[in-house]
């Protein structure tokens, strides 16, 4: 394993990869818009001296889009691991709500979730805190030569829209089974494992889900969106993973300091009440 590319050089490669995103958007559009309009369609029609002629523009199909990531395409969980849904709230006191962007490829999210998930899912459990989670994906490629990024994004998302409840369970799966950086991720199949090894609901709906890459293009959208934007008009810029933020603050420090539960819960405090 290589050495681990340092907090600027991540900044950069998302950076780099939200100019990426946002440039085959923006040439997806001018061949919308310019191109792709299909010539005219069928027969001519003469009726009484007039001429029809349809012309068919050949769009893209929207993406498809989770019902269950409805806070600005994150995805809060609440007491007893409970999903926050449009049909569902559970029940929370005015407790701590952290904000945290990850990408399931990223080596210092894992570092810091795999030290702190069990402080965190304890929490949010007994509701003293709320989580929401913000699934994005920048690192296919190089730092992913199997699009394991985009589709650990993708199968989360999956278990979101159709298990919610098992949101926080599958999630640490992903970064305790986290691959080496450059290295190739499990395929489909294991991350279908991971479901089933959560207990999942709705198995073959999420199945399908994620062999067919369903919020692959919504993954893509979101990122192009959140990356290098201000959130929440917090003042607080989306450069990197993990960007965590509780009151409007963002929590930083070494890898050592940002793998501490004790000093992350003494923040979550200082933060929540300043």
């Amino acid at each position: 394993m290589g050495q681990n590319p340092t907090r600027s050089e991540q900044r950069d490669a998302a950076r780099a990869k939200a100019r990426e995103i946002r440039d085959a958007h923006k040439k997806s559009e001018q061949r919308r818009k310019y191109g792709l309009i299909a010539g005219v369609a069928g027969a001519v029609l003469v009726l009484g001296g007039l001429i029809g002629f349809a012309v068919v523009a050949n769009a893209p199909a929207p993406a498809q889009i989770p019902t269950n990531l409805i806070f600005d395409g994150g995805i809060k969980i609440g007491k007893d691991l409970k999903a926050f849904t449009p049909n569902f709230k559970p029940t929370t006191a005015d407790v701590p709500k952290i904000q945290i962007f990850i990408d399931y490829q990223c080596p210092f999210c894992q570092a810091f979730e795999l030290p702190n998930a069990a402080l965190i899912e304890s929490k949010v459990a007994a509701g003293d805190w709320v989580i929401e989670y913000h699934p994005l994906s920048f690192l296919d490629g190089a730092g992913s030569p199997n699009a394991y990024s985009s589709r650990a994004a993708n199968a989360a998302v999956c278990v979101a829209e159709y298990s919610p409840d098992n949101f926080m369970k599958f999630n640490n799966v992903l970064f305790a089974n986290q691959p080496a950086e450059r290295s190739a991720g499990p395929e489909n199949d294991g991350l279908i494992a991971f479901a089933q090894q959560v207990g999942v609901k709705n198995f073959e709906k999420i199945q399908t889900c994620i062999n067919e890459k369903s919020f692959g293009d919504w993954i893509l959208q979101t990122t192009s969106k959140q990356l290098n934007a201000e959130f929440q008009n917090t003042g607080l810029v989306v450069d990197s993973t993990p960007y965590i933020i509780v009151n409007g603050q963002r929590y930083t420090g070494t890898t050592e300091e940002m793998a501490s539960p004790a000093r992350f819960e003494q923040w979550v405090t200082a933060a929540s009440n300043g």
